[in-house]
């Protein structure tokens, strides 16, 4: 890294030379579809120019530099890939206490449903964060934060979901807040209050659902805590006829909605999905060409959560080709979370979705940038590198875009900026 001396250089300005690929996405302001999601607009030995925290230009270096000032900050990036931070649109980022105890009774051949059927699984979790504070939860979400940060991630969605009381879903909420606020990792909330049935409502879900849509949903839009709202969308825990409840009560209250659906089973968890037009409906793994056909018709987004899939030991991924080929605008996100997708590792995630769902490289990135902020109704900010949009991008240990899947577990980024700033990493 070339930096001048503070004295010469122009602290509003930064010059990022000398890439061999500049991975800018550019494009209509969408969700990439079909043949789309191939073309990343790659301009080589490329440069960008960034003023006031947001992207000025981009073109060759010639180009670029004949417009930037003299004192500008001058970042040379060694012949290295530069592409847009990482969009995670699917993270569980805030929870106390970990389960490698059931990570390692999976290893020996117990499944995830008979776990959570024992008391394990999200209860457990539910459990240990009930038991932390407000402040507790912020000094664990600014260390997972760190750990996105490193991989290159500077935007996620974040859900609660690990409190099921009134009490502690705010709680979590206002975690998630205080870590958008506290670290460079931009924080999108999603409320999940209807993840699990509690213990305490395990003879009475009509009663918790009653609770999730009277009481917490109500103060949840008074605090302006989210700006989505999810539920896990499966026969045992929700049904469809509690999960259109609760996605029609948040919708009334302006939330956008998402929605966990057909992960062990396809019971119209998509289709409700579409019916209501949420913004995405995530995990699919069970999605036939029915729940295909109603997200395209409904225009809503698939995303797609490779890292739960290899973590749980399960072998049916999602349907990835099957979608792209179909038309939708598909997303892959790590799903980070303590039980079935313990990984912060977007590179990890895109290697999954190239080796287990058939996508190719450029397919994934697509899908782990600009196709994600899209499903975050980010794509205005972030997701690619053009002009006006926010400066978060990535210097990576690569010549080649495509090795970013194909080094799998491999070296991590050599450079990460969030707003025009260098992270420590």
């Amino acid at each position: 890294m070339n930096l001048p001396p503070p004295s010469e250089a122009n602290p509003g300005e930064l010059l990022v030379v000398n890439s061999s690929q500049l991975v800018t996405l550019a494009g209509p302001s969408r969700p990439r579809t079909g043949p789309e999601m191939r073309d990343l607009a790659i301009v080589q030995n490329g440069a960008m120019l960034v003023r006031s925290n947001r992207i000025a230009a981009v073109g060759s270096g010639a180009e670029v530099e004949a417009v930037a000032s003299p004192h500008a900050q001058v970042i040379d990036v060694g012949g290295r890939v530069v592409a847009p931070g990482f969009v995670d649109a699917h993270t569980h980022l805030i929870f106390a206490g970990n389960r490698a105890n059931e990570f390692e009774m999976r290893c020996e051949g117990m499944s995830y449903q008979q776990m959570s059927a024992q008391g394990g699984g999200i209860r457990s979790t539910v459990r240990s964060t009930r038991a932390a504070t407000e402040e507790e939860l912020v000094t664990i979400g600014r260390k997972h934060a760190d750990w996105f940060l490193r991989g290159g991630t500077t935007t996620v969605e974040a859900k609660s979901g690990y409190g099921l009381t009134l009490h502690d879903e705010l709680k979590m909420l206002r975690a998630i807040r205080a870590v958008g606020e506290l670290t460079s990792l931009r924080c999108v909330p999603t409320f999940l209050g209807a993840h699990e049935i509690p213990e305490e409502y395990r003879d009475n879900p009509p009663g918790y659902i009653d609770l999730v849509i009277h009481e917490m949903l109500p103060e949840v839009t008074r605090e302006s805590l989210a700006k989505y709202c999810d539920i896990f969308c499966e026969p045992r825990i929700f049904s469809v006829t509690m999960a259109r409840e609760v996605l029609s009560a948040a919708k009334v209250s302006g939330l956008g909605l998402r929605v966990h659906a057909d992960q062990f089973t396809c019971a119209g968890a998509a289709q409700l999905a579409a019916e209501l037009g949420a913004k995405t409906a995530d995990h699919l793994e069970q999605s036939d060409a029915a729940s295909i056909a109603a997200l395209k018709s409904a225009g809503v987004q698939p995303v797609l959560l490779p890292g739960s899939v290899y973590a749980i030991g399960s072998q049916r991924y999602a349907p990835a080709r099957a979608m792209i080929e179909a038309g939708l605008g598909v997303v892959i996100a790590t799903d980070f979370n303590p039980g079935s997708s313990p990984t912060a590792s977007m590179a990890m995630v895109m290697s999954l979705a190239c080796t287990q769902m058939k996508m190719t490289p450029s397919e994934a990135l697509t899908a782990a940038t600009i196709n994600a902020a899209c499903s975050l109704d980010l794509q205005h900010e972030v997701g690619s590198l053009e002009i006006g949009k926010i400066a978060d991008f990535v210097v990576h240990e690569a010549e080649d875009y495509r090795e970013l899947a194909y080094w799998f577990g491999g070296p991590g980024p050599a450079m990460v900026f969030a707003g025009g700033n260098l992270l420590s990493i």
